[in-house]
């Protein structure tokens, strides 16, 4: 298992753009696909890539700053720092759960997908984090490992369940053909948002309420370009930040960037995917008769839209100001603001981009996040126990990534009462 777990966090190590092309390499020649055209395609889903994590790299270093500068500039003073989804991660793959968690995941998929129990078949590796925080948090609770692992394995069936049944809606709406968006956390918030978003659009006024791109666009012409609403969006975060107007300006230039080259990004990732998802629809009809498959990847290749993205930045200052107003709230939002776009993916989609629903729905969804991430804050820190990353970070620590996710919270309280039950 040592040298299982060894293996596994070295291939990790080489990140998305060495894992998914070698996984896409060698799933396509499974499906029939030509060598050469295989490699080919692997090595254009790389590149795109490497141009998705830039970009992301981008928004997550810049906003991440504003952020921090938001909190130093108006004092906030809450006692659960956010420390962000890449330390829960690196804990949990460090897990002793890890090892026996990444082969049992694998197994999972590939059972589901051979009894046609989904048309998923999961390779974003990397986002199996997920599923192994969920059975290393429930280890931390129960001390038992069959349980543990249970409820971990519990989590990634919902998540493929619920992403295979809003493949369709993702498609559609990001562009994003044969594709279904497997992210964990995404998945979890938009387990809250989307009912919340479908109640806001039920709402008398709110209802015939419609602010998307287009509507911008159409109303305010230039400034309702992707870009410019990027720019203007990132300006006025920059002043929030105490930023001085250049500096603010350069804040809005980088957001302006984003929403301009996540797009192509995409496009360059799904050039070399879609031979892969043709040649996976073949092989399922030939094996399986009229079934489709879908490739499980990252909710960042939703961010880019501009109505995600938009109501992902509008919500970094709420989020600040509901955690100081919310009573019995002790975290303090910081380590994953960046991320807020992947948490409404889902949601914007469903309300087909309508901004102001998106963000109505979001608002309620990062304040219920909130309040888990504080009521988990306990075995979150213990959970991050040893790691040096986060040393003198503070006394409690939680995120939104982990410590908000209702599914990996659901999953912890149900291994303590099967623990308790057997």
């Amino acid at each position: 298992m040592d040298g299982l777990l060894n293996g596994f966090n070295y291939v990790l190590g080489l990140g998305p753009t060495v894992i998914i092309p070698i996984a896409i390499f060698l799933i396509a020649m499974i499906f029939g696909v030509k060598p050469a055209k295989a490699f080919k395609s692997a090595i254009t889903i790389g590149i795109g890539f490497v141009g998705v994590n830039l970009v992301v790299g981008l928004l997550s270093s810049e906003l991440g700053t504003a952020a921090q500068q938001m909190v130093d500039r108006f004092g906030f003073q809450l006692t659960v720092i956010d420390v962000g989804w890449p330390a829960a991660a690196s804990a949990a793959f460090a897990s002793p759960v890890a090892p026996l968690m990444i082969v049992l995941i694998l197994a999972v998929n590939l059972i589901m997908l051979v009894f046609n129990w989904t048309r998923i078949l999961n390779i974003d590796i990397w986002n199996f984090h997920h599923f192994i925080a969920a059975a290393a948090l429930a280890y931390i609770g129960t001390g038992n490992l069959w349980v543990s692992c249970f409820v971990g394995l519990v989590m990634e069936v919902y998540v493929l369940w619920f992403s295979d049944k809003f493949a369709p809606l993702i498609q559609e709406f990001y562009g994003l053909e044969g594709v279904a968006l497997t992210t964990g956390s995404s998945v979890a918030y938009a387990t809250i948002g989307m009912p919340i978003a479908w109640l806001i659009s039920k709402i008398p006024g709110l209802n015939k309420v419609e602010i998307s791109p287009d509507t911008i666009q159409e109303k305010f012409g230039i400034f309702g370009e992707p870009m410019i609403m990027g720019l203007i969006i990132g300006i006025v975060l920059g002043l929030l930040a105490g930023y001085d107007p250049g500096m603010a300006f350069k804040l809005g230039v980088s957001l302006a960037a984003v929403l301009l080259l996540m797009p192509r990004m995409v496009k360059i990732l799904m050039e070399g995917l879609i031979p892969i998802s043709e040649a996976a629809q073949e092989f399922a009809q030939r094996k399986w008769g009229d079934r489709e498959i879908f490739i499980g990847l990252d909710a960042a290749l939703a961010i880019g839209h501009p109505a995600n993205i938009s109501a992902g930045l509008i919500l970094v200052p709420i989020t600040l100001f509901i955690a100081v107003i919310l009573p019995g709230n002790k975290m303090l939002p910081f380590g994953d603001l960046a991320t807020i776009p992947f948490y409404v993916a889902y949601v914007s989609a469903s309300r087909k981009g309508n901004i102001l629903h998106t963000v109505l729905a979001g608002t309620l969804m990062m304040a219920i996040g909130l309040y888990i991430a504080t009521n988990f804050a306990p075995a979150h820190t213990e959970l991050l126990a040893g790691l040096d990353s986060v040393k003198g970070l503070g006394s409690q620590m939680s995120s939104f990534d982990t410590g908000g996710n209702i599914l990996k919270w659901l999953a912890y309280y149900l291994a303590e009462f099967l623990n308790n039950l057997f």
